[in-house]
């Protein structure tokens, strides 16, 4: 299956979308950065392209997995995600303390209680092309990733319902 997420003002280089998916269509928040093809590391752009959905991540403390055919995980205290396109674990996930940039799961603001892991940048990683693009949980009001697609927790548990492995989530810059 396709999962399909598009900006509602590609011209706008805006940071609001819609995902077109079975259940769907849900309203979608995106990089402050807009869409963009050649996504950099720190640049708030959420990458356009196809990119396979690769696991389930939850915070078990805030409610157990949502109901998938994804592979699942729970998230510890102690994981993050590297950043540092110097290291050769970036764009993979790793144990705090990390040694080098990493940014962390365990999160406060209920953004990665739920997660979706893409396959943007890891088959081959390339240092400096962006990390930890993933499908999370929204801030209040859609307000902007930093290059993530966020939907409300109660949209992305119907979008982990009907994925499946082997699907993909195409997202486009609106001018493709």
């Amino acid at each position: 299956m396709e999962i399909r997420v598009r900006p509602n003002h590609p011209a706008a280089d805006t940071a609001s979308g819609v995902i077109h998916c079975p259940g769907g269509p849900f309203p979608c928040a995106l990089g402050r950065g807009g869409v963009r093809r050649h996504k950099r590391e720190g640049d708030g752009a959420t990458p356009a392209g196809i990119f396979p959905l690769r696991r389930v991540l939850y915070r078990p403390d805030r409610g157990g997995p949502a109901a998938t055919k994804l592979p699942v995980a729970p998230i510890s205290r102690d994981d993050g995600w590297c950043d540092d396109a110097a290291d050769p674990a970036y764009n993979t996930q790793v144990r705090l303390p990390f040694p080098a940039g990493a940014e962390r799961l365990w999160r406060d603001d209920h953004l990665y209680d739920l997660v979706v892991v893409i396959g943007h940048n890891d088959d081959p990683v390339v240092p400096g092309a962006g990390s930890a693009i993933f499908v999370h949980v929204a801030a209040p009001g859609l307000a902007a990733t930093g290059g993530c697609v966020a939907l409300k927790r109660s949209d992305l548990e119907r979008l982990i319902a009907v994925a499946r492995p082997g699907d993909v989530m195409v997202i486009s810059s609106g001018q493709d």
